[in-house]
């Protein structure tokens, strides 16, 4: 670590802080009382526990350092990976390289503010219902990123179970016969719905692989086809899964994924139709219906992250 960054210290009008730290990129923005965005930083992120230190304080230090107008009163941190809430301790984090590391307690050390750290996808929920101006509503985020994972809010309470991993629904086995999954199962969600399973299996030369394939779809391909359709057909199971189990109302596409935008909501709709017609039950569920995309660039999960973190001490999660 190197120099302490005081951001509670400093003058300035207080603002509330959220950062998306990823595993290449990092997005942070600052909210006013009014939770409106005041200040936007984007940089790159620098992985292990030293440099997730370095890039939350240094995107801090642009948005509320010395110089600025701004002074940080409460940061949250939305990042990929198990996250211990209340404390901050992040057991496992593989895109950053952390691993069991107290990083709410060391930050809050760095940054002279209250730090509160939770999952990106989970923070990224949070951040759909304020995009929508209905905090306390019921929704679903629906993650289609190298993984498949789910944040829930219910009733405007953010849903986290007794050890934190509500919504990991990429790891539910539909096929216990199907491809194997790192996590052990064989058949999960995310072996036919995950970014990097996709991409793998199609073997594309490209930069963007699962585009290669829509593309490759569109032209007839008979491989694309059906790697599309199961695709497809994973998305719907995992849409489904939540509407049944939770009764909510939207269902929000986002992740790396969703960036193909109606491309990919098409197929996925076609599908949810499909199982409709031929059940009476689904049917009366209109669940096509619930299916939404995050707007790309939303910045839902710095967005929720601020939230969440203006929250600390009184955070409202619930088991599911």
């Amino acid at each position: 670590m190197t120099r302490r960054f005081d951001g509670a210290a400093s003058a300035g009008r207080p603002v509330r802080v959220g950062l998306d730290v990823g595993g290449s990129k990092t997005e942070a923005l600052a909210l006013d009382a009014e939770g409106r965005v005041v200040a936007r930083h984007r940089c790159g992120s620098v992985r292990g526990p030293a440099g997730v230190v370095e890039t939350v304080r240094d995107a801090v230090a642009v948005l509320c350092g010395p110089s600025s107008a701004l002074r940080a009163e409460s940061v949250g941190i939305g990042i990929p990976g198990q996250v211990e809430a209340p404390s901050g301790r992040v057991r496992h984090a593989v895109n950053l390289e952390l691993r069991d590391l107290d990083l709410g307690r060391i930050l809050e050390q760095e940054l002279g503010a209250p730090v509160t750290i939770e999952n990106d996808v989970k923070v990224a929920a949070v951040g759909a219902c304020r995009l929508r101006g209905r905090a306390a509503e019921s929704l679903a985020y629906l993650n289609l990123g190298t993984g498949v994972a789910a944040g829930v809010v219910v009733d405007g309470v953010l849903q986290r179970g007794v050890g934190g991993v509500a919504g990991e629904i990429g790891h539910l086995s539909v096929d216990p016969r199907g491809a194997a999954c790192p996590c052990g199962q064989r058949g999960c969600i995310e072996t036919v719905a995950g970014g990097g399973a996709v991409a793998r299996r199609w073997g594309g030369i490209g930069d963007l692989p699962v585009l290669e394939m829509f593309d490759a779809a569109d032209r007839g391909d008979e491989r694309a086809l059906r790697l599309r359709g199961e695709l497809a057909g994973g998305v719907a199971a995992a849409v489904r899964l939540l509407v049944l189990t939770l009764d909510v109302p939207a269902v929000l596409l986002g992740g790396g994924l969703a960036n193909l935008g109606d491309r990919l909501r098409a197929v996925v709709v076609d599908e949810l139709r499909g199982a409709a017609e031929a059940s009476d039950f689904l049917g009366s569920l209109r669940v096509d219906e619930r299916l939404e995309m995050l707007p790309p660039g939303s910045g839902a999960p710095a967005l929720g992250a601020a939230h969440v973190g203006a929250e600390v001490g009184t955070v409202r999660t619930a088991p599911v």
